[in-house]
């Protein structure tokens, strides 16, 4: 369908609509697919030049019977609108056609078509590669909240994690991170900088604060062992029953950009854990910095 077309026929639609639930199992992706395919598979059908031109401005979206007009719709939204339904037609991993095909067939500017693009590699649809392209993204990773190890987590989703340590090292505990981990400020805690990645792609930051009291020795067990929770509960007998989780909505820096191969300013989720054993007492203080883009979370709720 046309932007034309969709403008001529254009229904209410709530912020954030036209967003499809994507398979949680869904892995892998596929390459080929033939550029001037993707343009016809948008189906231009029916209308002359001139028709798409007088629909391309900016229109108010009805809002029934409410009584004030509806919130203008802007022309990149429109041509988003007709991308994300390209998109769903193509499997992961196809590439999508260049911006100045893509501003020929939808009759707009550029500046229109990277506006609409820019959105949906944001949502997560569309991942961009430098030098090679724009391509339909694998679906998002949906990760339930429950307490389990990264590694555990991702095998669970027939993906292969792997973990890349940037740093690991003692650092003195300042009064917050004492209060958090149960020692006295000034205390020494393992740090653990890692960069988690699966099937070979970077998908979060993870920094994870310890006593080191009470796990002497553990940054030479670490490398023993597949994850840190199995070392843990392995090499020190400790076992994790409990974790307070915080998420945010955080900006990626130029650092975190770096690392994870993503945009300036892509907008992250942010995890802060706070883990206790079976006794009680705290274990972890750890923080995680998500790919948007890449990952959701989901949680099952109960009525009290």
């Amino acid at each position: 369908m046309t932007l034309s077309e969709r403008v001529g026929r254009h229904e209410p639609q709530a912020r954030g609509a036209g967003r499809t639930e994507k398979g949680v199992r869904r892995v892998g992706a596929h390459r080929g697919a033939d550029s001037e395919l993707a343009v016809n598979e948008a189906g231009a059908a029916g209308r002359t030049g001139g028709e798409r031109r007088a629909r391309m401005g900016t229109e108010r979206a009805p809002l029934g019977d409410l009584g004030y007009p509806g919130p203008r719709i802007p022309k990149y939204y429109k041509l988003k609108e007709l991308l994300v339904e390209l998109i769903q037609s193509l499997p992961p991993g196809s590439p999508l056609p260049p911006e100045r095909t893509l501003a020929e067939k939808y009759e707009t500017s550029r500046t229109t078509v990277r506006q609409a693009l820019a959105e949906l590699v944001v949502e997560g649809r569309l991942q961009r590669i430098q030098g090679k392209g724009t391509f339909v993204a694998k679906p998002k990773v949906a990760q339930e909240l429950q307490l389990t190890s990264y590694t555990e987590e991702m095998r669970h989703h027939g993906l292969h994690p792997e973990t890349k340590i940037l740093d690991i090292g003692y650092a003195s505990a300042d009064e917050r991170l004492a209060r958090l981990l149960g020692i006295r400020p000034g205390g020494r805690v393992l740090r653990i900088h890692r960069l988690r990645l699966a099937d070979g792609e970077p998908m979060s930051i993870d920094t994870s604060h310890l006593p080191a009291r009470r796990f002497p020795g553990l940054r030479r067990e670490l490398p023993r062992h597949r994850s840190l929770y199995e070392t843990l509960s392995t090499a020190y007998d400790v076992h994790l029953a409990e974790a307070e989780e915080v998420i945010e909505t955080v900006l990626a820096t130029p650092h975190d950009a770096q690392l994870l191969g993503v945009d300036v300013g892509l907008p992250m989720l942010l995890l802060s854990r706070h883990a206790f054993d079976t006794e009680g007492q705290p274990v972890e203080w750890a923080q995680s910095l998500y790919r948007g883009d890449r990952y959701k979370f989901i949680t099952r709720l109960r009525r009290r």
